[in-house]
């Protein structure tokens, strides 16, 4: 992919994941937002699943935000899992160099997740910031309402 532009299209992306038991039924949940220089368009994604983890919807918030990008952007993933943000930024480069296994050689959780994770992210320039959870940021409380919304919608 080409460096970044000034003028590349800049989609900020608010990310949650939540579970009912953990195991157990889960939600996940995404916002979207395109730069004010290209329009400022809002939207928001949900979905579930009826047994999962919340660590699997946690990763499957950014899969679903970043599948739902029709064309290379930049994209500012904020996410309250430190999981995601320093599994994809960190830890992901020896998980692949080890063939998907841990330090300790046994085999990475959910990388079925972070193999799609990987690929989606490497059609964009992803920067991965980390926010703190429930602590009144506007754009994460709304991500976990989405993610409950996901999970109410599987029990429907």
């Amino acid at each position: 992919m080409n460096k970044p532009t000034e003028d590349d299209e800049i989609v900020d992306i608010f990310t949650d994941g939540a579970c009912s038991g953990n195991p157990g039924p889960g939600g996940w949940g995404a916002i979207l937002r395109v730069s004010e220089k290209k329009g400022g368009v809002e939207r928001e994604i949900f979905g579930g699943e009826a047994d999962t983890t919340n660590n699997r919807m946690e990763l499957m918030a950014v899969i679903e935000a970043l599948r739902a990008l029709k064309r290379p952007v930049q994209a500012r993933v904020h996410t309250d899992s430190q999981y995601v943000q320093k599994g994809i930024s960190e830890w992901i480069h020896a998980w692949k160099k080890r063939g998907w296994r841990t330090a300790s050689r046994q085999p990475v959780k959910n990388a079925d997740l972070w193999r799609v994770l990987d690929e989606e992210a490497a059609r964009h320039h992803v920067q991965w910031l980390w926010v703190r959870g429930h602590s009144g940021h506007i754009e994460n409380e709304r991500a976990d309402e989405l993610a409950r919304r996901g999970i109410e919608s599987i029990r429907a």
